[in-house]
């Protein structure tokens, strides 16, 4: 649905409260390192947008764009060091973010699961939910605070910690494919899978601890394009958009 301007309307969104999974290479743009000015406008309007549907909007966002701990320690450096620049990283990612969802007039606080007070609140989970309930958006930084454990896990746990009702997985292509669709023309998209359908046949969407988290709590998560104008508002609207991933009922026995 889109208005006389052509811009996308939600009349009654299907979630709440939403937790948003940014990675780091998103902020990229056609850059090769660090962030793009005009990427992160472009994100900030497009949650700008969800949240001016009285939608509760956490954001957590990965450093892959500054530095990697894991490639780190693959050359030598201890893991947990890397890791811990990696969390240094999504803090400047979260303020670079901030600086551009301010823009468009949301009030935005970043809280950071490494304590620095000068640059981002601690991150409390009653905090966290109250900024919510104001009408904050909440930039959700430093990972879990814990090395050896990825963003997409930080953001299983935020959302559930925070009583999300979704988990969006920003991606580069329009959902989850048999194979890589950039390297096979031929790969298929997949509309719907279980937890156990991604698990079991290794897909990647998510690491194991992160899918696994979501199974237990029964998040669901929905793997979409962030290049595609709208699309976050369509996903929180309920409209078919990329690949969602949730719990499938068993049939009873005796029926088909």
């Amino acid at each position: 649905m889109s208005d006389r301007a052509g811009k996308p309307v939600v009349s009654s969104p299907r979630y709440g409260r939403i937790l948003l999974k940014l990675s780091g290479e998103a902020l990229l743009g056609s850059r090769q390192y660090g962030v793009d000015p005009q990427v992160c406008a472009h994100i900030a309007a497009q949650v700008a947008a969800v949240r001016a549907q009285g939608v509760e909007v956490g954001i957590v966002v990965g450093g892959g764009n500054i530095f990697r701990g894991l490639s780190a320690a693959a050359q030598g450096m201890d893991r947990a060091t890397g890791d811990y620049i990696g969390m240094l990283a999504t803090v400047m990612n979260g303020l670079a973010l901030q600086d551009a969802v301010e823009r468009t007039e949301t009030p935005t606080r970043v809280m950071s699961a490494i304590a620095m007070n000068e640059i981002a609140e601690p991150y409390i989970r009653r905090r966290a939910v109250r900024h919510l309930e104001k009408g904050r958006m909440v930039i959700l930084a430093a990972g879990t605070g814990n090395p050896h454990f990825t963003t997409d896990t930080a953001a299983a746990l935020r959302a559930t910690e925070l009583g999300c009702e979704v988990l969006l997985k920003a991606s580069k292509v329009d959902g989850v494919y048999t194979d890589d669709p950039q390297k096979n023309p031929k790969a298929k998209k997949i509309e719907r899978l279980s937890y156990l359908d991604v698990l079991n046949q290794r897909l990647g969407v998510m690491d194991i601890t992160a899918i696994s988290m979501c199974m237990e709590h029964r998040l669901p998560i929905i793997v979409f394009n962030l290049r595609r104008e709208g699309n976050i508002l369509k996903g929180v609207s309920g409209e078919p958009v990329g690949t969602i991933i949730e719990e499938t009922e068993v049939p009873k026995k005796g029926k088909k």
